[in-house]
């Protein structure tokens, strides 16, 4: 007697496990807390690597600095040590108040690396990724803290993204990419396409480029990354 219900206590026990294990149809149950699946990673593509996104205005514009309270030249000091010339003249206006200024200027180092290291492998990959806004705040950080990259900035600065680009110089230009799904027109004040390109699929290893006639209003591009004159 004591044998059967003993077995009887452990098949018992067996069902309820099996019911509480398929009650919630593979659910969380109540109170209990979800965590929640992550979503699918995206890398950061370096410059060099990728085409990366093109800047709204489709050329190099000045690097943007803290509309709010910043710190005054008078307080530009790192924690040891100084700052030399040139970074004090980087970081003037552009240290947020209760910002270390030591970690502004790190920003605009690393810019200056990636740039560099960059253009080490590709030169027009650099001065696309500085044309597209890739690199942040490249031109400051150029100008100032690593002037031995102005060439990249002086080509970048005569070429555009492919944002919409109003009245272009007349002329030749070619894109920064090889990429099989670069299109682009020209258009005239009354909206009619005077230009487009390419006629057909570009071939591996084949530059991909875009006659610019006298009177265009408007120059658009769409997968091309950016332009400089060819």
């Amino acid at each position: 007697m004591y044998r059967r219900s003993a077995a009887a206590a452990v098949l018992l026990a067996a069902a309820l496990t099996l019911t509480a294990c398929s009650s919630g149809d593979g659910k969380a149950s109540a109170g209990a807390e979800v965590t929640p699946k992550p979503p699918a990673s995206s890398s950061v593509p370096d410059p060099a690597d990728a085409s990366p996104a093109p800047s709204g205005s489709g050329a190099v514009s000045p690097d943007a600095k803290p509309t709010g309270p910043v710190l005054p030249d008078a307080k530009l000091t790192p924690k040891t040590g100084s700052f030399k010339e040139n970074e004090k003249k980087y970081l003037s206006g552009r240290v947020p108040a209760k910002t270390d200024p030591a970690a502004v200027l790190q920003t605009g180092q690393e810019a200056c690396q990636r740039v560099e290291r960059t253009a080490k492998r590709d030169k027009d990959a650099a001065v696309g990724a500085v044309i597209s806004g890739e690199i942040t705040g490249a031109r400051d950080a150029i100008n100032l803290l690593c002037p031995e990259q102005k060439p990249v900035l002086a080509a970048a600065e005569k070429g555009f993204g492919d944002a919409p680009r109003s009245a272009p110089a007349p002329g030749t230009y070619r894109a920064l990419t090889q990429g099989a799904s670069c299109t682009w027109e020209a258009k005239g004040k009354d909206g009619s396409v005077l230009a487009s390109g390419p006629q057909a699929p570009a071939k591996a290893g084949e530059k991909i480029t875009a006659t610019v006639p006298a009177g265009t209003a408007e120059f658009r591009s769409t997968g091309c990354y950016a332009w400089v004159p060819a």
